[in-house]
């Protein structure tokens, strides 16, 4: 899966059933975060470092699925599941697969998409239409961020709080 093209509102088809997209679930609190991005992007690492950080301000986190993600609509919610055979399982480049407590399942608040490997911060003052996103027909909060960097998981989780979630 790519991300939505820069600037834009993005509008994703939803997966038929049994479908998994290339992506990374977790729960912080009782809010789900979805991690899309090209391969090598940095989609485990932002997860890593977004758990991580939740757990030294005292937040609930775990993983739900790595690389592997299944996504349904209940109740016009998004529900992510990670992929059983690797449950628990998140890779760490140059440490190798990780395992870890995970969660079943997660209603998914926010979407955040990773784009190339510049060092970019995110936009200061991006469009409204670049702020949501359009994911299996419901519409959701995004974040765009490009490259992986270590505060980038401080600016997700501030930014997750902010919406009331956490």
């Amino acid at each position: 899966m790519t991300p939505p093209a820069a600037g834009g509102r993005d509008r994703d088809a939803a997966p038929g059933p049994g479908a998994y997209i290339h992506a990374t679930a977790l729960a912080i609190g009782e809010a789900g975060i979805l991690i899309r991005g090209p391969s090598a992007s940095g989609k485990s690492r932002l997860a890593l470092g977004l758990m991580a950080e939740a757990s030294r301000r005292g937040l609930f986190a775990r993983l739900v699925g790595d690389d592997r993600v299944a996504l349904a609509v209940h109740g016009q919610r998004l529900i992510a599941r990670g992929h059983p055979t690797i449950a628990g399982q998140i890779e760490s480049r140059g440490e190798g697969i990780l395992k870890l407590g995970h969660e079943g399942a997660v209603v998914i608040r926010l979407l955040v998409d990773l784009g190339g490997q510049s060092r970019a911060a995110p936009e200061r003052l991006p469009q409204a239409e670049a702020t949501r996103s359009s994911l299996c027909e419901l519409d959701l909060p995004r974040l765009k961020l490009d490259g992986p960097e270590p505060h980038h998981a401080g600016i997700v989780l501030d930014y997750l709080l902010r919406m009331g979630n956490g």
